[in-house]
């Protein structure tokens, strides 16, 4: 056996944001206008995006930056990581 490393399994994650209605709730001022920023094939990818993108816009209380777990939606008998 030569040792070759199975490639660790592809968890998309999509990252995404926009302008909040008001900051206790999740609902866009205008999802004509969400950013998204991206998916991503792993949660570290993902979470440096969503870092990136959250920082460039901290003057603005009411945008929000979002990771969304697709790998869950297209697979929901998955185990939960």
């Amino acid at each position: 056996m030569t040792g070759t490393a199975t490639p660790p399994k592809q968890l998309l994650h999509l990252v995404f944001g926009g302008e909040l209605k008001n900051l206790e709730g999740t609902e866009f001022k205008h999802t004509e206008d969400l950013h998204m920023v991206g998916i991503y094939p792993n949660y570290k990818l993902a979470y440096d995006a969503w870092k990136n993108a959250a920082q460039r816009t901290v003057d603005n209380a009411q945008m929000r930056y979002f990771i969304v777990h697709m790998h869950r939606l297209l697979d929901p008998n998955e185990e939960k990581r």
